[in-house]
């Protein structure tokens, strides 16, 4: 028998129509067996918020980090006497940082600890005693498989071919092709999309449901999947599963039918850009969002956004911004990408001379004079304190909640647009005005592509779309000699388009995972 590490999530009491806030606060409870414990919809609840902590957990070079830094977008940056591990990452390019051979070694462990969870309690479905309640079974299993198939989907994009577990087991699994892991992700997705019972959204709803998976979600996420699968592995569909026309209805239904709609400002779907106008989690245009709080600590408790805090300055606090490790700081080129009049620009990006910020370059690699905002920490008004910690967070490092929005209605239109849709300009154009630029009359890939760049800088989706484009339209993006400041030096920063085709974007797999398999694993090329 078994014994089974039940995580679950303090909702009050156990329920996941407690607050937003609340729904993140999630601790060990008890040690029970995995024969005793599926038995009724209580127990299966208790499981399934289990399965969303494990998403929750997720650490080490975090999706959002990697997804910026391996851009055009962002540099690595952080410490200038910090290892250079960032660096190896986002120039794939191992000799920078030849002794780091676990750079993702804790991405691996909590990607395949959520597995776990998910093929768990997929696997105890059936035993449990339902009660007669069929929406409850099915979106159960709806939600447990959107789960699996959003963490298949990272670990896919990060290291390519991945041991594909889809039943509780211990055995030393080998690697399976891209398109056997990307069949499942297609599956999983297409059952949620397909069987889960969702009401439009509502602030209602929202406020009783916010960071609940949803029907709306999965078509979406679906339709990323396939973009990004057709488009990377040069496919005419998803793994056999979905087709460019049915990726295409799944947008158009979120469309018509969802009730999400594009805030009316842009600034305002983020607080470091807004302030005291700040829509707040759950608002109209966030269809899925992992979500946070503040309230980790070191004795089991752990629900705090955990890589947020690279994003701030280094070692600097000035209202609203807060002190963090300096990654991402920003390509001076994505700056220059925006047009003066773009609302998007200052909303997603920190000019330290504009808004008269004071740098610690002593401390600060690749210092560029530009920081990404939508998820810097933030600070209290007096401009001393981080504001996790005025919450009641034990320490800034541990204690940033803001959720990730992981996919906004904008991403939807634009999707839906590049796919094809009869309203693919209309599609376009409402995002574009929104952000106070004037309509396009023609719609092409390329448009739609440079407008989701500005759309969703800092949100950890433009390498993906680069990566679709294919290798080489990739590595020529990314091929880049720039200047940078390292310590206060001025620094030749070099990002070479030919190491990236060696590794073909993919990331390094952990040694100490590839010694564990007794090499049944095989290392990534370039790597």
């Amino acid at each position: 028998m078994k014994n089974l590490k039940i995580y679950i999530l303090a909702l009050g009491a156990l329920s996941l129509t407690a607050c937003s806030d609340t729904f993140l606060d999630s601790e060990p409870i008890t040690t029970i067996t995995d024969v005793n414990f599926y038995k009724t919809p209580a127990d299966a609840n208790k499981a399934l918020i289990g399965c969303y902590d494990g998403l929750q957990r997720l650490d080490g070079v975090a999706m959002p980090i990697l997804s910026e830094i391996c851009s055009d977008n962002s540099f690595g940056g952080t410490g200038n006497g910090d290892g250079l591990g960032y660096q190896a990452i986002e120039e794939f390019d191992k000799s920078r940082s030849p002794l780091d051979k676990d750079l993702f070694n804790s991405n691996w462990i909590t990607y395949y600890k959520a597995i776990y969870r998910c093929n768990m309690l997929l696997s105890k479905l059936d035993q449990i005693d339902w009660k007669g309640d069929t929406e409850a079974r099915v979106n159960t299993e709806a939600e447990a498989k959107f789960l699996r198939a959003y963490l298949y989907f990272d670990m896919a994009r990060i290291w390519g071919s991945i041991p594909l577990i889809t039943v509780a087991t211990a055995e030393n699994v080998p690697q399976s092709t891209p398109e056997e892991v990307y069949k499942v992700i297609a599956q999983d997705l297409k059952f949620a999309a397909d069987s889960m019972i969702s009401a439009p959204y509502t602030v209602g709803w929202a406020a009783a449901n916010d960071g609940r998976v949803t029907k709306w979600a999965a078509k979406s996420l679906l339709a990323r999947v396939y973009m990004f699968y057709t488009g990377y592995y040069e496919k005419t569909d998803l793994a056999g599963v979905v087709t460019k026309t049915q990726a295409l209805a799944g947008l158009e239904d979120v469309i018509t039918g969802s009730g999400y709609e594009l805030l009316t400002n842009y600034a305002n779907l983020w607080s470091p850009a807004s302030l005291k106008d700040y829509a707040g989690e759950g608002n109209k245009e966030t269809i899925f969002a992992i979500k946070y709080n503040y309230t980790s600590d070191y004795t089991g408790i752990s629900d705090g956004n955990n890589w947020m805090v690279m994003m701030g300055f280094r070692n600097v606090t000035k209202y609203p911004y807060s002190k963090g490790w300096g990654a991402c700081t920003i390509d001076p080129n994505l700056w220059a990408a925006f047009s003066a009049n773009d609302t998007r620009k200052i909303a997603s990006i920190i000019s330290i001379v504009d808004e008269n910020m004071t740098p610690d370059l002593a401390d600060q690699r690749e210092y560029t004079g530009y920081i990404s905002k939508k998820y810097s920490p933030m600070s209290n008004k007096a401009g001393n304190k981080d504001t996790c910690e005025v919450l009641g967070a034990v320490n800034f490092q541990i204690g940033q909640y803001r959720d990730y929005v992981s996919i906004r209605y904008a991403d939807v239109l634009l999707m839906a647009a590049e796919l094809g849709s009869t309203n693919a300009l209309t599609y376009l154009n409402a995002v574009r005005t929104r952000a106070g630029l004037t309509a396009e009359t023609a719609v092409t890939k390329d448009i739609i592509l440079t407008e989701r760049r500005l759309e969703f800088s800092g949100e950890g989706i433009r390498y993906w779309d680069m990566l679709r484009q294919g290798i080489n339209t990739a590595a020529s993006i990314l091929d880049e000699t720039a200047t940078v400041t390292n310590g206060g030096v001025s620094t030749t920063k070099i990002i070479s388009g030919a190491k990236f085709k060696i590794t073909k974007g993919m990331q390094q797999i952990p040694s100490t995972q590839i010694s564990l398999s007794k090499n049944v694993l095989v290392q990534n090329p370039g790597w």
